[in-house]
């Protein structure tokens, strides 16, 4: 009974978190309600017992993308106005996607209800260890793709971003090598000042 609160506690946060979410004007606020959605729906993982999701939530989206994601809004400029403009076009697209994902949450949460039970966990059961075992037997090959795919993207990334600005200024060690004291040092005799 008390796990039962706890869930629906977390699970109404994660709900009002998720609205201020998508409702919030600044940019850097729903970021941070964003980063509180996370944070609950790691939780309520927990509760599940999927130990290895909920840490992985946490330390890669919390910890790498919303961090990345914050330090992009906060940097960039972005015209609020043009950003909210198709707003209303897109809201019945976006209302009947979000009842599809109504329905599918219902469905989830009452299938009790029509006679489905879900598997008894055994003794000594390790999400953790059974992702890892499933990961790298079963799904392997589809594994090495996605990390190939991935390192092809942050290399795409590196290059299409490194880039040499003109106006820079930077130090060239063979020129400085060259450079000779009378170059650079003129002695000049002036006589002194006498009163």
């Amino acid at each position: 009974m008390f796990e039962t609160a706890i869930f629906y506690a977390f699970a109404a946060v994660l709900l009002g978190s998720g609205l201020v979410v998508i409702t919030a004007r600044n940019p850097v606020h729903g970021a941070l309600a964003l980063v509180l959605a996370f944070f609950t729906a790691s939780a309520i993982w927990l509760l599940l017992r999927a130990e290895f999701l909920a840490i992985a939530l946490v330390v890669v989206y919390v910890g790498a993308v919303m961090v990345l994601f914050l330090f992009v809004v906060m940097m960039l400029d972005i015209n609020l106005e043009k950003v909210r403009e198709g707003f209303w076009r897109n809201l019945p697209l976006a209302l009947v996607v979000g009842g599809i994902m109504m329905l599918e949450m219902v469905a989830v949460l009452t299938r009790n209800t029509w006679g489905q039970s879900p598997k008894q966990i055994p003794h000594g059961y390790s999400n953790t260890k059974e992702l890892g075992r499933v990961l790298y037997t079963q799904y392997a090959f589809a594994f090495e793709v996605a990390a190939v795919i991935l390192l092809v993207a942050i290399i795409a990334a590196i290059a299409l971003t490194l880039r040499q600005r003109k106006d820079s200024r930077h130090q060239d060690p063979s020129e400085q090598v060259k450079a000779r004291r009378e170059d650079r040092v003129r002695l000049v005799s002036m006589p002194s000042e006498k009163e």
